[in-house]
């Protein structure tokens, strides 16, 4: 746990950090200013809020008792077996099976899984990966996640603000002449996105994977469920991709993603294999 929030306290004083630095580098003196109270109204927004920002952005919807009657009776039976509130669940539609569950602490959390888990599974299926994402509340992963995914957006956004100045003609003197902010604006921009995708990696260990999978399994009562699960949407992954920002895939139950073998080789999920060996203690 203190691991977890020893680096939520890195990314969210390297955020600042960031802002100020490209700040100082667009506009100088000025920028650095500017960017430090858009780096404090980041840091909050991202703390409280960011939760709310990840399901807005991919239309989830919450799913009321009515709707899902069973969904909503896994969800009451495994958060009551784990000691924390009830979450509320929502819904994305969207044919890709997935599933993930963010907020910053058990009291203010959230579990969302899309229509096509929900008809992709079965019961005990679905019951294991609910279980999986209530892993990630009890493990306090959640907080790490939502952080990691405002970090990666707000990189994104200092690379694009970059690449738009250098285009525009930044760093020119009075005279006209190119300046080296000029070249800096553009590397920042071309070289940004691909370490954003490496902080996320770094700052998302596989072990998170795996610690959800053995608490969800608990929680379940039988490995088994999860388990089948993990073989039918990687399954799935591959034919129906979830189209799922790189800030945010590491949120997912399983990567969303269908990247090339670089982005593999920083992929925050564990091989399949090694989930299903480590859930069921034995090779298959």
């Amino acid at each position: 746990m203190f691991g977890n929030w020893a680096k939520t306290a890195f990314l969210l004083t390297a955020m600042a950090a960031l802002f100020m630095i490209v700040g100082y580098l667009l506009g100088g003196p000025g920028g650095m200013a500017i960017a430090f109270i858009i780096a404090i109204v980041m840091n909050f927004v991202s703390y409280f809020f960011s939760d709310k920002i990840v399901v807005k952005s991919y239309g989830a919807k919450p799913l009321s008792e009515s709707e899902a009657p069973r969904l909503h009776a896994i969800v009451a039976e495994l958060s009551a077996a784990a000691g924390i509130p009830k979450p509320p669940l929502y819904m994305m539609q969207q044919s890709a099976p997935n599933a993930f569950a963010t907020g910053r602490n058990p009291r203010h959390a959230l579990v969302c899984v899309t229509s096509g888990l929900v008809e992709l599974l079965n019961e005990e299926e679905v019951k294991g990966v609910i279980a999986h994402e209530i892993g990630h509340i009890v493990n306090r992963d959640i907080l790490l996640q939502t952080i990691v995914a405002s970090f990666a957006s707000a990189i994104m956004f200092l690379a694009q603000m970059a690449r738009w100045t250098a285009m525009m003609g930044g760093g020119r003197d009075r005279e006209g002449r190119g300046g080296g902010i000029n070249l800096i604006a553009m590397l920042v921009a071309v070289i940004l996105a691909p370490i954003a995708a490496m902080l996320i990696q770094m700052a998302i260990s596989r072990s998170r994977e795996y610690g959800a999978d053995a608490t969800g399994a608990k929680l379940a009562g039988t490995p088994d469920g999860l388990a089948n699960a993990l073989r039918k949407l990687f399954a799935a992954s591959k034919r129906v991709p979830l189209n799922a920002g790189p800030a945010t895939a590491h949120m997912f139950i399983v990567k969303p993603l269908t990247g090339d073998a670089l982005m593999n080789l920083f992929s925050t999920h564990p091989p399949l294999e090694r989930r299903i060996e480590r859930l069921l203690g034995r090779t298959e």
